[in-house]
């Protein structure tokens, strides 16, 4: 647990250093900021998403996934515990604001966002897988590093709500390295690799959400990350005893 503990101190430092100095920054700042991160997360997005082997597999975990999704309104679920939050926590919020009123649910866009950007990937799956197995914690502390940095980059924009995703950092993080021994003897690499094409799919999704071009429920999409292994086992039974 000692990467997925220092991630979540850098969120946390991150987020409030990104949420004091934004209420500084015009709002062409923050707008090119988001503009920035936006693009990055596009081709981040589709790097991660051009490692499949099979985008079959890519696909046969998205569609089924964003059906559960939908069907269990993960998105709305998320977006209203961040609008719970916000409202409890106007008070942060507007210490942060500097007396700058707060865009309606600005709090559970941050909270949102910033949970998808920092668990999905594959520094978050092997990392944990890492952490958990071999107390070797190396590459959640690079992966903790660019959170960080990234973290201030939203709040300066979204606020103080992207300190939330810290507590989405230690309970998803956190659940993965615990159960790192039983991922380990069940997933492959190529389970990994597909996995994380999906997980890139999902973030150039949110790119374009963060871009302003389009609406895309990414966290219903997130029963896909699950799947994608399953998946990726049928294909293998497949190639191996059924096609000829």
């Amino acid at each position: 647990m000692t990467g997925t503990l220092i991630n979540v101190v850098t969120v946390l430092c991150g987020a409030a250093a990104g949420a004091a100095l934004g209420a500084r920054f015009p709002e062409r700042w923050r707008q090119g900021v988001m503009d920035g991160i936006g693009l990055v997360t596009v081709v981040i997005g589709m790097s991660l998403a051009l490692q499949t082997k099979n985008v079959i597999v890519v696909l046969g975990a998205l569609l089924p996934g964003a059906l559960l999704g939908e069907w269990w309104r993960l998105d709305d679920r998320l977006r209203r515990f961040g609008d719970w939050v916000e409202a409890r926590g106007g008070r942060l919020e507007r210490w942060f604001a500097r007396g700058q009123p707060a865009a309606p649910g600005r709090m559970s866009k941050a909270f949102v966002t910033a949970s998808l950007v920092f668990c999905v990937g594959p520094l978050t799956i092997v990392g944990s897988l890492q952490d958990g197995l071999r107390g070797d914690f190396r590459l959640l502390a690079v992966k903790s590093t660019l959170d960080g940095f990234a973290a201030m980059a939203f709040a300066s924009s979204l606020g103080i709500g992207v300190a939330l995703a810290a507590v989405t950092v230690l309970l998803y993080q956190g659940a993965l390295t615990l159960s790192a021994h039983a991922l380990n003897a069940v997933l492959t690499d190529a389970m990994v690799r597909e996995m994380s094409a999906v997980g890139g799919v999902m973030i150039l999704g949110l790119g374009l959400v963060l871009l302003e071009i389009k609406h895309v429920r990414v966290a219903n999409m997130l029963p896909a990350l699950a799947l994608a292994p399953f998946v990726q086992a049928l294909a293998e039974l497949w190639q191996r005893y059924i096609h000829v």
